[in-house]
């Protein structure tokens, strides 16, 4: 049996080749997955901290900013990079990619993310008889994208699935912290998050088609507001 999801624009479908690969997705994406992201915010308290951010207008383009210039250009490529060698079984790739996507964070807090709920990642696919991925509790260029690829091929997790699953995850994760932060109210929240995913399809076809020395990107504001962010006194996340 297969099912299919359909972008907002129903401008293709994504296959899914059944509804226990569509579960699985669902639980890796869901934001009670035990790894701690809702300690972070990578940078957004901070923004929130210097006025940056003090409106649902100012949040969805700070939003958009990191889609466009990090998200599409470091994160999703290199996810399918990694979700294809775990494919193939390639450690050298898999190692050689987890370790770019984390040489391309810009700040110690942001490292310090990536790893940290890599880690827990791994900690929990291991507790799930996942024995393989162990090492990878321990490892210092271990990265949350490194393990959710593992689970998707585990999981027969379509690869554009998983792109869109990990893409949704980050833009849920950002829009909480502006209910939180900024504030915004519930109903703001879910106007952002309705319009900003209508990015995703976009972003998806563009990353997917990038070439290697195609890759990097950077945001300025993010870089300065995640190292600001690590000396400012009174805060609610750990990024």
């Amino acid at each position: 049996m297969k099912c299919y999801r359909l972008n907002l624009k129903r401008a293709h479908i994504i296959p899914m080749s059944t509804d226990l690969a569509l579960m699985r997705l669902l639980q890796l994406v869901s934001p009670s997955l035990p790894i701690g992201m809702y300690c972070y915010s990578q940078g957004f308290e901070h923004a929130v901290e210097d006025g940056w951010i003090t409106d649902s207008a100012e949040a969805s383009e700070w939003i958009s900013g990191i889609l466009e210039n990090c998200m599409l250009t470091v994160d999703l490529p290199i996810l399918s990079r990694l979700y294809d060698a775990w494919e193939q079984q390639d450690m050298e790739a898999i190692e050689k990619w987890s370790a770019t996507l984390l040489a391309y964070r810009e700040t110690s807090e942001l490292r310090a993310e990536d790893r940290q709920t890599g880690q827990a990642l791994a900690r929990l696919l291991v507790g799930m008889d996942f024995a393989e991925v162990a090492q990878w509790q321990r490892k210092l260029n271990t990265t949350q994208a490194t393990l959710f690829a593992f689970a998707a091929v585990k999981w027969n997790i379509p690869k554009h699935a998983t792109l869109a699953g990990f893409i949704w995850s980050w833009l849920e994760n950002q829009i909480l912290c502006a209910v939180k932060l900024v504030p915004l109210g519930q109903v703001a929240g879910q106007q952002l998050i309705f319009e900003l995913s209508k990015k995703t399809p976009n972003l998806l076809k563009q990353g997917l088609a990038l070439k290697d020395d195609e890759l990097g990107g950077s945001v300025f504001g993010l870089a300065l507001a995640s190292s600001r962010h690590e000396m400012q006194y009174s805060r609610l996340f750990r990024s």
